[in-house]
């Protein structure tokens, strides 16, 4: 297939018949009604859920829809991590109801992290279950939150506490929508790219590496396959393993335990999840090092990669970040099992393992830079 365009496959825990398609392709956002009708063919209304600031891309969109018969709506939440509540889950049921939705309806999340994970529990939790369709915005939701099925809000004592896996009916991404992203939001998704080499392939991180310019430029030639590999990579982490049980899938947590810890500190949009992720990724590795599990090297290379996609290493001042702070809401992290905290190490560059024996000690040692 030419760069133009891809078409990753998703067969949730290895079952082909409940699988769905990423369509990653630039100029896609036109076609929405064709994706939707496609693989919704009895749907016959639609709310399409976005933030303040995409309203001007979703609305085209819901006309289009309605331009296929498909009676659809737009519902608007303010943009942020303070969205990620009961309190909007409510609202998209309100919007719904307006319709006079029943169970062939779907809802559709024009956004970025925050609007898929809030619509997709929405849709899970709507007349028990209702059917989503993805279509990214940023590129921290196109290359993980859109894919796999995750979908949750937040509760005041942390983050995600509240959610279910409802896997979409398709994920829809134009990668073109990025030039117009904020800086901050295109390089806080590049830290979940940066992820993705550390967990499961050391010659993507390479590839990372050689063409970091070009990325950061946003150049067309390099993003769609950029998301490819990541969304190939998530693809086969839910294949393996779709509802977390066997430990494959918490390795896409690597660096979250200690970034969930420092938004929850910091409190929701102070630090944006990508900014949190980055250096959460840090102190693991830094912990790793500290273990014997990996090379001084393997955390150099991660920094200055980190550090080239413009992304934070270190906690700012104005944060909370004392170790029995840190601690006592990484203990609330719902991985943890038993207690114990459950951490994503990395063994080496391209392979992270599990750990739920880590002294609370050596986790506080790895907060600041020796």
């Amino acid at each position: 297939m030419s760069i133009a365009a891809r078409t990753v496959q998703v067969s949730p825990g290895g079952r082909p018949a409940s699988g769905y398609d990423i369509l990653l392709e630039p100029g896609s956002s036109a076609a929405l009604p064709r994706f939707l009708t496609e693989r919704l063919p009895d749907c016959r209304a639609a709310v399409v859920v976005t933030d303040e600031h995409l309203q001007t891309v979703a609305t085209p969109m819901a006309d289009a829809l309605r331009g296929v018969g498909v009676t659809a709506k737009v519902h608007v939440v303010a943009a942020g991590e303070r969205s990620k509540s009961l309190e909007s889950m409510h609202g998209i049921f309100e919007a719904l109801l307006d319709l006079k939705a029943d169970r062939r309806a779907c809802l559709v999340a024009v956004g970025g992290g925050v609007v898929g994970d809030l619509t997709g529990y929405a849709a899970a939790s709507y007349m028990r279950g209702i059917a989503l369709v993805q279509v990214p915005t940023s590129l921290l939701a196109m290359v993980d939150s859109s894919v796999g099925g995750k979908t949750g809000v937040n509760l005041p004592r942390g983050k995600n506490l509240v959610g279910a896996f409802h896997q979409p009916a398709g994920v829809l991404i134009d990668p073109d929508v990025l030039a117009t992203l904020p800086d901050r939001e295109y390089h806080g998704g590049l830290a979940e790219v940066v992820k993705y080499g550390v967990i499961s392939d050391a010659e993507f991180f390479a590839w990372l590496e050689k063409h970091a310019e070009a990325i950061l430029a946003r150049e067309a030639g390099v993003l769609v396959p950029l998301i490819a590999r990541c969304c190939e990579l998530k693809a086969a982490v839910v294949a393996a393993d779709e509802f977390e049980t066997t430990g494959v899938r918490a390795t896409l947590n690597y660096g979250h335990t200690f970034a969930h810890a420092f938004e929850n500190l910091a409190g929701y949009g102070v630090l944006s999840h990508g900014e949190a992720v980055s250096v959460g990724m840090t102190c693991a590795a830094r912990l790793a090092v500290a273990r014997g599990m990996i090379e001084q090297a393997v955390f150099d290379r991660q920094t200055a990669l980190l550090q080239r996609f413009q992304l934070p290493i270190e906690l700012p001042a104005a944060v909370d970040a004392s170790a029995d702070a840190v601690l006592a809401a990484m203990r609330s992290d719902k991985k943890n099992v038993a207690g114990a905290l459950r951490l994503v190490l990395p063994v080496r560059l391209g392979e992270v393992r599990i750990f739920a024996d880590v002294p609370e000690e050596q986790v506080a040692a790895a907060l600041v830079a020796s």
